[in-house]
């Protein structure tokens, strides 16, 4: 087991400020008392076989404390890369958005191609406290014969917002459903996500909202693109519990199929125990229009130019909520998958 996690500093006015951004080791080391007061919490060791892996051999990932009313401005990025083939990576990240703090995370994962298979099982834990706003985006472009099966969870206090931006390109296997328990009134969850799935990949992502208190709300929105024989599959559950009265929450998943040989899956669970609720599902399959490629080219665009310009429409709404740098490099992966050059 061998990994390499790279994090950009924290500027000084953050640190003086008591915000705490650092490994997982260095935050059990040197935070003990708020470390194991969260630790384990929300997933706990007994949640899954995978849970209970990654609870077992944890190593690297990263800490955050933001203290109350401390707003960080500048987002927070780390950088996780499997260096060594045939092996298992198992970060686990925990962050703590205390009583109205705001804070944006920012995370990489990428792995080189190997010949043999290989594990990611990482496990992430977000607590949002009340008033307070917890924005988690991830960008994974994994090898192709990556397993990448993850338990992402969060929890919302009063009035707090998690928001779960979520990308997701190359592996084998991917299975990832970020959630969120809406624990008191007022919470809010958001879960954006994209998932490109090619040649011999299986991209199966989703998203959970669990509703558990009154006046909460929620959105999903699903994106997902299928080209060479790929699988997609949005997989998610929206819960009302019995104490989640005047409810609002909306379930969106949009698929584009880039040819005949590809597939596309959506497995929704809408589950409530109330009837006066506003929440709903919708979705949608489309293929790239020939008349749209045909204006294109005859405009002067390639064939390859013109699907990868009509792609970068269909996911637009994904790659506006990400930071210029990381939208940049969103639009590189699609014309690298456009022209096959990925896997």
């Amino acid at each position: 087991m061998e990994s390499e996690v790279i994090y950009k500093s924290l500027r000084k006015q953050w640190s003086d400020m008591g915000v705490i951004f650092c490994d997982m080791t260095q935050g059990l080391n040197d935070y003990p008392e708020l470390f194991k007061q969260y630790f384990g919490t929300i997933v706990p060791a007994h949640d899954n076989k995978f849970a209970a892996l990654n609870t077992a051999v944890w190593s690297g990932g990263s800490f955050i404390y933001i203290p109350k009313d401390v707003q960080v401005t500048m987002p927070l990025q780390a950088y996780f890369a499997m260096s060594v083939a045939r092996m298992g990576q198992f970060e686990r990240t925990l962050i703590i958005a205390d009583d109205n703090s705001r804070v944006h995370y920012v995370e990489g994962c990428s792995a080189p191609v190997y010949r043999a298979n290989s594990l990611h099982s990482a496990v992430v834990e977000l607590v949002a406290r009340p008033g307070s706003r917890l924005r988690y985006t991830t960008i994974q472009n994994w090898s192709t014969n990556v397993y990448n099966l993850v338990t992402k969870r969060a929890v919302a206090y009063k009035n707090g917002t998690v928001e779960w931006i979520d990308g997701n390109f190359g592996s084998k296997v991917t299975m990832k459903y970020p959630a969120v328990i809406l624990k008191e009134p007022g919470a809010h969850g958001y879960i954006l996500s994209l998932a490109v799935a090619g040649k011999g990949q299986q991209q199966d992502a989703g998203g959970k909202m669990i509703h558990c208190a009154p006046n909460t709300s929620s959105t999903i929105i699903s994106k997902s693109i299928s080209k060479d024989g790929g699988r997609s599959s949005y997989r998610g559950l929206l819960k009302v519990t019995k104490d989640g009265t005047n409810v609002r929450a909306r379930v969106q998943c949009d698929a584009l199929l880039l040819d005949a040989h590809s597939r596309s899956d959506t497995y929704p669970t809408l589950d409530s125990a109330h009837h006066q609720v506003d929440i709903g599902h919708e979705a949608s399959l489309s293929r790239i229009s020939q008349e749209q490629l045909f204006y294109l080219t005859s405009r002067g665009l390639s064939q390859t130019a013109a699907r990868t310009l009509i792609v970068n429409g269909f996911i637009n709404d994904f790659v506006k909520e990400l930071p210029m740098e990381y939208a940049v490099e969103i639009n590189r992966l699609i014309a690298l998958e456009m022209e096959g050059s990925i896997g």
